[in-house]
């Protein structure tokens, strides 16, 4: 029986227009800028310079901390420079560009075949510092050391597995080809996170607008004990790691806490094809599947990238940029960022591109709140949009922080639903900003 999550939440158009179109292989890039910090956490430290050669997998930025990831080179070639950029951000972070020698020369020990490898024979410990080695984190957005999540605080003990398979964001179709595609990968990258983290019981949520997904992953579940297909009614953001959690334990994770304080561990599809490929191949994460879509865009697809490619280079194997177009958007029109130009590099947390249309980007003039509570109603952590804008407007720090600001999420579903199309999420954002640097500087 299909479950959802219990408070809030709306139903956008789903826009899913890649869903029936196959991954392909992008182009081997002519270069590739790669950011030294693609995760949540501490910058990697670069271990290359200048002049220096690269094969694809080498290392070329070691994890700067606990909380950060190891980066990999996705081609072979030479290290150009290392400088400051333009991100997806809109600001300057330092990426190392690495020219390709045209050759796609890997390092040795990476089993690129196809082969399926399916006995797991590292320990659990193995399991976690290989994952670590490679770089993994998650590529559903957050972008959070995978490694530091299979390693849960002393005192918190996992009962569960959460494999999120949902993809809510509307147009974003990389995940839904994965499971379709790679799924019996996805089945023993589960297996392979359930050993790490010593549980017997999984949970892979996928929303019902993905019919196909949730057949071929129930016909090829029979063969992993302990792991079950879960559907999920559509609505928006399951996503939400919070509301995942709640749709598929029907557990509440309190104000503040993690997802381990109710004993789930929720890993994204994404990130459990690269702990497959990690853990069984001895593959680091140099590419990932990202769609390139919207509504004028000639061919919508979904590609295999290496990290590090220019978003310019995607559009443009998806047929350029339409004449009607007013923003791209790293992510989707929920979550994702507008970018300021798209000249920008692919990373490990790029799920996708947008291509939104003049009439699709058009901002009513704002209006008075008429408190009608719609944004309340909608909210999927139980928080007021209305009054979090009313105080950031006002600069009332101390009531934003009494008032869980930093429990939002981002979702905007209090900005999709307002009457009077009020900037609900954008200030709210500025609010989190500030709040959040307060309560560092506090600790």
């Amino acid at each position: 029986m299909a479950r959802t999550f219990r408070i809030g939440g709306i139903h956008p158009n789903a826009n899913k227009l890649s869903s029936g179109d196959p991954i392909v292989t992008s182009p081997l890039p002519s270069k590739v800028q790669i950011p030294i910090s693609q995760h949540i956490g501490a910058p990697a430290v670069p271990v290359v310079k200048r002049g220096d050669e690269v094969k694809v997998g080498s290392v070329i930025a070691k994890s700067g901390g606990f909380v950060s990831a190891n980066i990999h080179s996705s081609i072979s070639g030479k290290v150009q420079k290392i400088e400051d950029v333009v991100d997806a951000s809109g600001y300057k972070k330092t990426v190392i560009t690495i020219k390709s020698d045209g050759e796609d020369v890997w390092e040795e020990g990476i089993d690129r075949t196809e082969d399926i490898v399916r006995d797991i024979t590292l320990s659990a410990d193995e399991i976690v510092a290989r994952i670590n080695e490679c770089g993994i984190v998650g590529m559903g957005g957050a972008t959070f050391p995978t490694n530091v999540k299979l390693t849960p605080p002393k005192g918190m003990t996992p009962e569960v597995v959460i494999i999120n398979g949902v993809e809510c964001e509307p147009y974003l179709t990389a995940d839904h080809r994965v499971m379709l595609e790679k799924g019996e990968q996805v089945l023993i990258g589960t297996a392979i996170l359930m050993k790490a983290v010593g549980v017997k019981r999984a949970v892979i949520g996928i929303e019902e607008n993905k019919p196909d997904a949730i057949k071929h992953l129930s016909e090829l579940v029979g063969n992993y004990p302990g792991i079950e297909i879960q559907p999920l009614k559509v609505r928006y953001p399951q996503g939400g790691e919070k509301q995942l959690i709640d749709a598929v334990l029907r557990r509440q994770v309190k104000s503040g806490q993690l997802p381990i304080s109710v004993g789930a561990i929720v890993q994204n599809v994404g990130t459990t094809l690269a702990v497959y490929e990690a853990v069984q191949k001895n593959k680091p994460l140099i590419e990932r599947v990202v769609t390139v879509t919207g509504k004028s865009l000639q061919h919508p697809a979904n590609y295999l990238v290496r990290i590090g490619t220019s978003i310019s280079d995607l559009i443009s194997e998806s047929g350029g940029i339409p004449e009607d177009t007013a923003k791209v958007i790293s992510g989707g029109p929920m979550m994702g960022k507008a970018l300021v130009t798209d000249d920008v590099p692919t990373t490990k947390g790029t799920s996708g591109v947008l291509l939104l249309a003049k009439e699709d980007t058009k901002r009513k003039p704002m209006r008075n709140c008429i408190r009608c509570a719609k944004c309340v109603g909608v909210c999927p952590m139980g928080l007021n949009p209305a009054f979090l804008m009313r105080d950031t407007v006002f600069k009332d720090w101390d009531e934003l922080e009494k008032n869980h600001i930093m429990d939002c999420i981002e979702c905007g579903s209090c900005s999709y639903t307002c009457p009077a199309d009020r900037p609900l999420l954008d200030h709210i954002r500025q609010g989190k900003q500030t709040v959040g640097g307060i309560i560092r500087a506090r600790k």
